[in-house]
């Protein structure tokens, strides 16, 4: 393009499309692959990529201390994720591998193998089909510098690195009451987690080395490792508190790892703010639009606005309004496309409220290609809804704006004289409110990605959640 002609008007289904499909993530992970792997022909090296079709799969890597519980957390994601686990013992123990036999060979004798070996041994083992097309899950691996350097040497990234983290005192009391089951390799606990069947209990064992003392040494060691080997995974690591129920531990890392990280691609925010009346939607629309420069679409307002400038629609939406009945859904979205798609709303990005308010109007939002790529549903309870809305009141000779809770007029004179606007009554607050929740669960479907959060608190903090799911991608969806 000549870089002297005036701005070029990028059609609004080109970023679309590049968003919907992730061209940008595809592009950049390719030139990653390449990059590493630095193949001679790059062409036959990316097309054999794509028909991998595994950028997404899990790469996980779980680090702790003993007793810290990461191979129970690391079991349950792989059958949670349908992943495979790579341990020290399953590497060692492959009868397919001359490698693994070599390394068993000498961890019988010495109970550790060096950096090199265990290196190549999970480079053999990610090159399977198994771990290829379904991911994997490294529990306990790299544990020191060395390790996390030579893995990264040969190209193995994760995309998630979970750290668990307890004090000592507990992990030593913890370690002490590990029981393991030889046939199933289940770990149990004589206080936390024991085995109701007395079948296991009666074929459980007491594992080697957990003497306090023993693990005392196996802790220092392990600190001394941790701090070094930490640096190695800047912004894809999270550290979870192993000190608490190890449910709790697991949902933790459960979604983590189905987070996904932010990105450089290009991102024009198109949000649908959801919700019951008096739920918010308008401030959250307006705190949005201050700070990210988005394009305020207020549904009500477009129309109000449509008639005061005494426009073609305008004069087809006054006789509704004159009448209080409901403007038709295809003069709404004639309205509402007209400002969609303004060239700030397609640079900029919007976020719209007040409508969809039932699946019609929201199936012909997407006909149109008025397609949100962020969704959030404002929960607040019934009993909220109306304390904020039945007891508001204006002063009608100031014009102020009072709440008899929140805001209570200064003056027995002022109060004397506020009014309560007629929709704000509660007859016609529960009349919005059944109207919307007659509806929601359709839309909720209809997007199934969208966000709940809770409205029923501080604003501000009710920004923040909306923020996160905005600038952060959507986690993954997995049944």
């Amino acid at each position: 393009m000549d870089s002297a002609s005036a701005p070029h008007r990028i059609p609004p289904e080109m970023p679309q499309y590049g968003e919907e499909n992730h061209i940008f993530e595809l592009m950049q992970n390719m030139l990653e692959q390449l990059l590493i792997h630095q193949p001679e022909d790059p062409i036959p090296f990316m097309i054999q990529h794509l028909h991998k079709d595994n950028d997404n799969v899990p790469r996980i890597v779980i680090l702790g201390p003993p007793a810290s519980g990461k191979t129970t957390i690391a079991m349950w994601l792989c059958k949670h994720l349908n992943s495979s686990l790579l341990t020290l013992e399953n590497l060692v123990l492959n009868e397919f591998s001359l490698t693994a036999t070599k390394a068993k060979r000498l961890y019988l004798q010495r109970k550790t193998i060096p950096s090199a070996l265990l290196v190549q041994l999970i480079q053999e083992r990610l090159a399977e089909e198994d771990c290829v097309k379904r991911g994997w899950i490294l529990d306990g691996i790299p544990e020191t510098r060395e390790q996390a350097l030579r893995i990264q040497t040969l190209g193995i990234t994760p995309r998630h690195v979970i750290v668990l983290s307890a004090p000592d005192t507990v992990l030593i009391e913890r370690n002490l009451g590990k029981r393991i089951d030889p046939q199933t390799g289940e770990i149990y606990h004589t206080t936390f987690d024991w085995p109701p069947e007395s079948e296991i209990q009666n074929r459980l064992m007491v594992p080697e080395d957990i003497s306090e003392l023993e693990t005392a040494q196996k802790l220092l060691e392990y600190h001394r490792n941790i701090v070094r080997v930490i640096p190695s995974y800047p912004k894809i690591l999270k550290v979870i508190s192993a000190d608490q129920p190890c449910v709790d531990v697991f949902y933790q890392a459960l979604t983590y790892v189905q987070s996904n990280h932010r990105t450089n691609a290009p991102f024009t925010p198109r949000v649908l703010l959801l919700g019951p009346v008096g739920s918010g939607k308008s401030l959250q629309a307006a705190l949005l639009a201050q700070k990210y420069r988005l394009v305020n679409v207020c549904c009500g307002q477009l129309l109000k606005e449509a008639m005061a400038d005494r426009t073609t629609f305008g004069e087809l939406i006054q006789p509704f309004f004159e009448k209080e009945m409901a403007v038709p859904d295809s003069l709404l979205m004639k309205v509402l496309s007209q400002r969609l798609d303004q060239q700030d709303c397609i640079q900029k990005g919007w976020v719209l409220h007040g409508v969809p308010r039932d699946l019609d109007q929201a199936h012909l939002l997407n006909s149109l290609g008025y397609n949100p790529n962020r969704v959030f549903f404002l929960n607040v309870p019934f009993d909220s809804i109306m304390e904020r809305l039945t007891l508001r009141r204006i002063d009608p000779v100031t014009g102020e704006r009072y709440h008899l809770m929140y805001k209570p007029p200064p003056t027995m004179e002022i109060q004397a004289r506020l009014l309560q606007n007629p929709k704000d009554t509660e007859e016609q607050v529960k009349l919005k409110m059944d109207l919307f929740y007659r509806n929601s669960a359709d839309l909720e479907q209809l997007y199934g990605s969208a966000i709940t959060v809770n409205g029923d608190q501080d604003p501000y903090t009710v920004f923040e959640y909306i923020e996160s799911g905005i600038i952060n991608p959507l986690p993954k969806k997995i049944p």
